[in-house]
């Protein structure tokens, strides 16, 4: 049987760091009241485009891989943070690290890209469409971030990750996915000011308003994300005592403890850095399984079962069966440029730039 296994993986976190008690600088906030309702301590702030971060990852996860860029036969990015819509963010990763040979696409199912995009070029590789495939997940959101609204500032930070998908007739790789949509409730998480219906309507790349309903949004991503994990342990005659280590999206941690709860799953097997990085949307996941193999918690042979959920509401569960090796082959010599600016700095600098449209949001 033809599997897709994850044989490499590499980050691409920006040094910038933004504490609760600088945002409570410009917010009426502090450390308590974040901490206490999220789980958040900080966030990065990116000095570089979302397309310099996806090439960064994507040349250490080659690297870990030890495979040459020329070898992949498909990019997916996974992002709703696009630098640009067209050309999209797959060919400009392509063409920075000189991947000639693959075809590139983007997914955005928001929070949920990475896992979608993973679902789908594992699928491809099953199939026989392709033999390597490199899946990244990133966000640049703090460009387009109402830095004025408390609701949703403290929640949210940019970061980036890769993982190299390789055929193999091994029982390994990806074993079972389940991907879903509660559509009719997708006007619960809305950023207007993002896309073509704001175009000619007064308002500007980066001046935002955010529509984030908290409890309504807290009880939908419970009840999907951990239908979804059921789903894929079913669909693998397994149960939750056989999984070895559950890697969520890092939203809140309110909601990765009720989804591991309701699941009937363990905490003491569950990868949290969220009060590292806040919600770094599609980044969150695949970040958080690069630092969960920096920090020895993935074994050869283990069970590891990813969860999302995102805007749309969409939302999804993926079980893996890891390979053999747990470490890189390879390091990339590439560094990453240096950062000028605090966070801070960078963040005051999008307040100052802010200005209203003074148009109400489309209906």
């Amino acid at each position: 049987m033809r599997n897709a296994t994850i044989t490499g993986w590499g980050k691409c976190m920006p040094p910038a760091t933004l504490t609760n008690d600088d945002i409570a600088t410009f917010l009426d906030t502090d450390d308590e009241w974040i901490t206490s309702r999220t789980g958040i301590r900080e966030r990065r702030i990116s000095h570089l485009s979302l397309e310099e971060m996806g090439a960064l990852a994507a040349h250490r996860a080659l690297a870990c891989a030890d495979l040459a860029p020329d070898a992949l036969d498909l990019i997916v990015f996974g992002t709703c943070s696009f630098d640009q819509q067209v050309p999209n963010s797959a060919s400009g990763v392509q063409k920075r690290i000189g991947a000639v040979n693959a075809g590139a696409m983007d997914v955005n199912t928001a929070c949920t890209s990475y896992l979608y995009g993973l679902t789908s070029a594992a699928a491809m590789i099953s199939q026989g469409v392709v033999n390597n495939a490199l899946v990244i997940g990133g966000e640049l959101i703090s460009p387009l971030m109402d830095w004025t609204d408390r609701g949703v500032a403290v929640l949210f930070g940019d970061g980036c990750a890769a993982t190299v998908l390789q055929a193999t007739d091994r029982n390994e790789g990806l074993r079972a996915s389940k991907l879903g949509c509660y559509g009719e409730v997708r006007e619960i998480l809305l950023v207007h000011g993002m896309g073509q219906r704001y175009a000619n309507r007064g308002w500007y790349n980066g001046d935002t308003q955010w529509v984030f309903e908290g409890q309504e949004i807290f009880k939908r991503a419970v009840v999907g994300m951990s239908q979804a994990c059921q789903d894929v342990l079913e669909q693998c005659g397994m149960g939750p005592d056989d999984v070895d280590l559950v890697v969520p999206h890092q939203a809140n941690l309110r909601i990765i403890e009720a989804v591991i709860k309701r699941s009937g799953l363990s905490m003491d097997r569950c990868f949290v850095n969220v009060q590292r990085y806040g919600n770094m949307s599609a980044a969150t996941v695949p970040v958080a399984l690069v630092e969960a193999l920096e920090e020895g918690r993935i074994k050869p042979g283990a069970n590891i079962l990813l969860t999302g959920f995102g805007g749309g509401l969409t939302w999804s569960a993926q079980l893996l069966r890891w390979g053999e090796r747990v470490t890189p082959l390879h390091e990339t010599h590439i560094e990453m440029p240096p950062c000028e600016q605090t966070a801070l700095q960078m963040v005051e600098g999008y307040l100052a730039a802010k200005r209203g449209s003074g148009e109400s949001a489309p209906e």
